[in-house]
Order: structure tokens, then sequence, then C-alpha cells
């Protein structure tokens, strides 16, 4: 069983930053070979991939992020990381960690899209806040 706790959400203005990290509960070796990815829950609206990297440096994003959001693993410290900048009050939303194993080269597009019942761990989310 894998666990995922992810921190460093919270409130900002619009134009601001926040850096989301997540850590795992898995091997430095067991942690840079998975799919690990943002997925986010907006108000009202279904969970949505935000961005994924694969266990060999691929990485994906939602057309909403891109320029904005940069994912990075730090397997060393078995840390997931979300550089968000620029945020709009439409990036408001719980953010979650997911993680797979058995992660071949080139995935991190089709983790970007998975259902939610296919991401495979899952951790319990951070709250972001944008306002206005």
């Amino acid at each position: 069983q894998v666990q995922l706790v992810e921190s460093g959400g919270g409130l900002v203005q619009a134009g601001g930053s926040l850096r989301p990290s997540c850590l795992a509960s898995v091997s430095e070796w067991i942690f840079s070979s998975y799919c690990l990815g943002w997925f986010r829950q907006r108000p009202g609206k279904e969970r949505e991939g935000v961005a994924t990297l694969d266990g060999h440096g691929g990485t994906a994003y939602a057309d909403s992020v891109k320029g904005r959001f940069t994912i990075t693993r730090d397997s060393a410290k078995i840390t997931l990381y979300l550089e968000m900048n620029s945020l709009k009050p439409e990036d408001t939303g719980v953010y979650y960690c997911g993680a797979l194993s058995g992660c071949a080269t080139g995935y991190a597009p089709f983790y970007l899209r998975s259902a939610r019942e296919d991401v495979g761990y899952w951790g319990q989310g951070t709250q972001v806040t944008v306002s206005s």
C-alpha cells in the first residue's frame, strides 16, 4: 500500500503562486519508476487531470494550465511538486496527488486522462483557493 500526503495548498490572490507537494511512502527506486500526477476537483465539476509525468521524465499538462504549471519529481526526497504560477480564480479546487505502478515510457498523456478508478493510489487532497 502506497500512502501519498499532500501539503502546500492555501489561499492566494489571482496572479500569485503556490507550490503544493506530495510525499510518498515508498523507496526512492520505486518512486522514480511510477507514473505520478496532480489531479483537481473544482467546485461543481468532475475530477480532472492537471499534470502528469512518467518514469522516464515525460510530462503532460491540461491545456488550461500549460505555460503556468510545472510538475517535477524529486526522487531523493520521494516528493512530487506542482509549481503553480499566474494563478486564476478558476484554478480553485482540491488538488490530489496520484501514483501508478508499472508505468510505461510515454504514458504521461494517457495518465492525465485516466478515469478516477484507474489512477492508482490517491492522496487526501489539499485545498487551493485563488481570490480575484
